[in-house]
């Protein structure tokens, strides 16, 4: 009986098994199947190659596991070449319109660029430049002298440092002043800045010893004395930019802890996340200058670029000369270093905040700051539009939207927004909305898509309109 049980199941598996190869050899070889698929012309052979790989591989994967497409002819298999060689094919990074009401979309890129500032990067790509040269002596020079000079006129500060991106600033930081040595920080501030990025793996990488003190929602002043010791290397403050500690707590401040750094000889470093040169709280909005961690006696402050200053991506360090330039110093300096299209987008965004035009000219400040009376204009006339075909109740309502980033997690923005209710899902509104070109990010929240007019400019509305009309012609 045994014998015979085992028999059948052993016949069943090697019939399956023949079906399988059976199917197998149905499949075109990769050069038929691109040469197919490129027919009608348009597309590039390369991308039709890796697009006609791709889809074999993954068929006869799905064919193993059993979940393969029953049709598999020859115009099936060709169209979904297509479809994948267009995606190889399209910009990358590609261009998006953001609906979502989120300012500093992480997603999205962050900070959209000035357009002078994205023609300023343009052309230091498009040619030579005197990057590393002095013009005046034809000798070598600093990539970083005219962006270091704009940033300590800003801040006031000793120094300035700029690298590739926050993170780095805190890896250099740490590695330059505090090797082989410990960190003090509070447990209330041990965070994760995203993509499961925590603080104490960051810290790790650049060989220093991390030594958490308090709890994490208690920290006084006495668990900083307690800690320090010959073994210290530096005083880590983090700015909790991407969440809230409320109820029972306590911290303590930079100024509270300036006077224990400087008597133990030790440095105290904020790092702030985010950063911007403009004093918000006048308009609502609980962000104070990034220097004013300075003021308040830290001795390096770090921040990054590309969120409310409102320029590229790069890690910026403000502060002590002695310290910053140990930074310089270090070999990791290098490493991090920025090139030229960067160095190129941060002058010219903090030449316009120096001369007083960030507002008007930063698209990070231009819609934080909009007015009630912008907004309304806004979403009235998408809302007017949108109505105009017919397809789904369109109204108005306020609704939130929020700075993002990791930035002033609590605050909520008011605004109107523009509530799309389609007769079908929501979710595939959106999702036919991605599809279009340009694609269009919008929020969905209770069986409705919202768009939001703070995070799109005048030029895009048409754009947006059209990417709705698109989906139902």
């Amino acid at each position: 009986m045994g014998s015979s049980s085992g028999s059948f199941l052993k016949d069943t598996v090697v019939d399956r098994s023949d079906g399988v190869n059976a199917r197998f050899r149905q499949l075109p070889a990769v050069d038929r199947l691109a040469e197919l698929a490129g027919q009608g012309g348009g597309l590039a052979r390369w991308s039709l190659l890796e697009a006609a790989r791709d889809l074999l591989d993954s068929t006869r994967a799905a064919m193993h596991a059993g979940t393969d497409s029953p049709d598999l002819s020859l115009e099936v298999l060709a169209e979904r070449v297509r479809a994948l060689a267009r995606r190889l094919q399209q910009p990358c990074p590609r261009r998006v319109l953001n609906a979502t009401g989120v300012v500093l979309h992480t997603n999205l890129g962050r900070a959209p660029l000035a357009q002078g500032a994205a023609r300023a990067a343009a052309t230091a790509a498009a040619g030579y430049s005197d990057l590393e040269l002095d013009l005046e002596t034809g000798e070598r020079g600093s990539r970083l002298d005219r962006v270091r000079k704009l940033l300590c006129l800003l801040s006031g500060a000793e120094d300035a440092l700029v690298v590739n991106n926050g993170a780095a600033a805190l890896v250099l930081c740490v590695d330059a002043l505090a090797a082989g040595r410990e960190v003090l920080l509070s447990r209330g501030e041990l965070v994760e800045i995203g993509g499961s990025f925590r603080l104490p793996e960051i810290l790790e990488s650049s060989r220093a010893q991390l030594r958490e003190i308090g709890t994490t929602n208690r920290t006084h002043l006495w668990d900083y004395q307690q800690a320090l010791g010959p073994e210290t290397g530096l005083i880590l403050k983090v700015h909790r930019s991407n969440f809230e500690l409320r109820g029972f707590t306590h911290e303590v401040f930079l100024r509270e802890l300036a006077p224990l750094a400087r008597e133990r000889g030790v440095p105290l470093v904020e790092d702030r996340g985010s950063g911007t040169f403009l004093d918000l709280r006048p308009h609502g909005i609980p962000e104070r200058e990034a220097w004013s961690g300075l003021r308040e006696g830290a001795d390096l402050v770090l921040f990054s670029g590309d969120k409310l200053l409102g320029g590229p991506q790069a890690g910026i360090v403000l502060g002590s000369r002695k310290w910053v330039e140990r930074m310089r110093r270090s070999p990791l300096s290098r490493a991090l270093r920025v090139d030229k299209l960067t160095l190129a987008a941060l002058a010219w965004t903090l030449r316009a905040l120096l001369e007083g035009r960030g507002q008007e000219s930063l698209p990070v400040l231009r819609m934080l700051l909009a007015s009630p009376e912008e907004l309304q204009t806004r979403a009235e006339r998408l809302a007017k539009e949108l109505a105009k075909q017919g397809w789904a109740k369109v109204s108005l309502e306020n609704q939130g939207s929020v700075v993002g980033g990791g930035a002033l997690p609590e605050l909520e923005l008011a605004g109107p927004v523009v509530r799309i209710e389609p007769d079908g899902s929501a979710s595939e509104l959106a999702r036919g909305l991605r599809g279009a070109e340009p694609p269009v990010l919008v929020r969905v929240h209770k069986d409705a898509v919202l768009v939001d007019p703070r995070t799109l400019q005048d030029s895009e509305l048409e754009a947006v309109i059209e990417a709705f009309a698109s989906l139902f012609r």
